[in-house]
């Protein structure tokens, strides 16, 4: 009787395939290839219909059964990985301006400049447009119209 190793003892008694007889698209279904990929339990079969519902993760439908391969994961971690963010604003030393014999520190994010450019930018076509608008009308339109009285609203 030929002794097997422990590993493959763990998997046959999880219901999981040998692990020398799965590749990257071999079609599992999800509860293994969850506790393939992930296994410290942490994902589910569940899990991977949520991310497949996302469009973040390839899976195939047979007789009503789920199935998904370990490379399609694998490229649904990728999709699914944080992008390490950069400071937002700050005073450290990776914010100096660009003449360092000044050595001024560029301080609050450079997104308020261009939220203020945008707000006075705004500000003069709110202007231009309170004032009175040039006359369009041809020569044959009467000018003889009734004149209503205006209400000016009063501004915030």
């Amino acid at each position: 009787m030929a002794c097997k190793d422990k590993g493959s003892r763990k998997t046959a008694a999880r219901g999981l395939p040998p692990p020398d007889q799965i590749s990257e698209d071999t079609p599992l279904r999800l509860n293994v290839a969850a506790a393939l990929a992930y296994p410290d339990g942490s994902m589910t079969a569940s899990g991977l219909r949520r991310e497949a519902a996302k469009g973040r993760l390839v899976i195939e439908r047979t007789a009503g059964k789920d199935y998904t391969t370990l490379g399609a994961i694998r490229q649904m971690r990728d999709r699914c990985r944080l992008e390490v963010r950069g400071q937002d604003s700050g005073s450290g030393a990776g914010a100096v301006t660009e003449r360092p014999e000044t050595h001024t520190a560029q301080f609050g994010s450079s997104e308020t400049e261009h939220i203020q450019r945008a707000q006075a930018a705004a500000r003069m076509i709110v202007q231009e447009l309170k004032g009175l608008s040039p006359d369009i009308s041809t020569g044959s339109t009467s000018s003889k119209r009734p004149k209503g009285r205006v209400i000016r609203l009063k501004s915030r």
